[in-house]
């Protein structure tokens, strides 16, 4: 009995420092994990980070602070965390390769969601597509074309392209340009076209629209203007006038030329 007595009383002295700091360890541990993470959420709150991607940061980080604290806890009971280390590197290796393309569209779209080089509504070109945005996923950003078309870009494609946000300044211009015949009044057709612009409902007054020619053409001189709408208005714009500019041509005799080719026919 004193012999048991003895082995027990040596098992807690060997034992129980290590037992007692694993557990303070563990409890402090914990703390700090939800005090860091609460202060990080409410950081991201304040940035303007997305809601939906706030709680998946906030899981990561204290999923990753959990994990060096389970090995700060078992290196108290003497146990060699080298090897563990090994194991999780090598399991994340393995994920990290079976899932590149995946986490790299992740990856992507965090960085999306946190720095908002377009939201939801704007009209973009990305990937080659223009449309309006309708969602910004984790993985891929949604778009509805004119035609009513649904597109998924991948946000790894937004990433590595060049984006362009139409509606990012809130205003934009709409380039157009109008061919009228070498032998119609420059002057004449110029005004036409600021005419129309004032009358167009979308039309800002500023910046003032301008026209100028743009470019002597084969078969036509190229008149070119930009008038500025509001960005959601930027298709509305662009059809008025497209076809009231045709139709103010047609009254006043302006000419819109296409090409023409003469066959000259050999008889012997």
């Amino acid at each position: 009995m004193e012999n048991l007595i003895a082995q027990a009383s040596s098992f807690i002295y060997t034992y129980a420092p290590s037992v007692i700091g694993a557990i303070l360890t563990l409890i402090i541990g914990l703390w700090i994990i939800g005090w860091v993470t609460g202060m990080v959420d409410r950081l991201m709150a304040k940035r303007g980070v997305d809601e939906t991607v706030r709680p998946f940061l906030k899981s990561l980080i204290s999923v990753g602070l959990k994990i060096m604290l389970l090995l700060a806890v078992a290196s108290k009971f003497g146990v060699e965390t080298t090897s563990f280390v090994a194991i999780f590197g090598a399991l994340a290796f393995a994920i990290g390769m079976a899932l590149q393309g995946s986490l790299g569209h992740f990856a992507s779209g965090v960085l999306l969601l946190i720095f908002k080089p377009y939201r939801v509504g704007d009209l973009v070109t990305v990937g080659g597509e223009t449309g309006t945005v309708k969602e910004i996923q984790i993985f891929n950003t949604v778009l509805a074309t004119l035609d009513n078309k649904r597109i998924i870009v991948p946000n790894g494609v937004v990433t590595s392209n060049v984006m362009t946000n139409i509606s990012g300044q809130g205003t934009v211009g709409v380039e157009l340009t109008f061919g009228i015949g070498y032998g119609d009044d420059i002057d004449k057709a110029k005004n036409i076209i600021l005419q129309v612009g004032k009358e167009c409902p979308h039309v800002l007054d500023d910046p003032a629209q301008g026209v100028v020619v743009a470019e002597l053409g084969d078969s036509s001189v190229n008149l070119a203007t930009r008038p500025f709408c509001n960005s959601e208005n930027y298709w509305d714009t662009f059809f008025y006038m497209q076809e009231n500019v045709k139709k103010a041509f047609d009254r006043e005799g302006i000419n819109i030329p296409y090409p023409t080719m003469d066959v000259n026919v050999s008889q012997g």
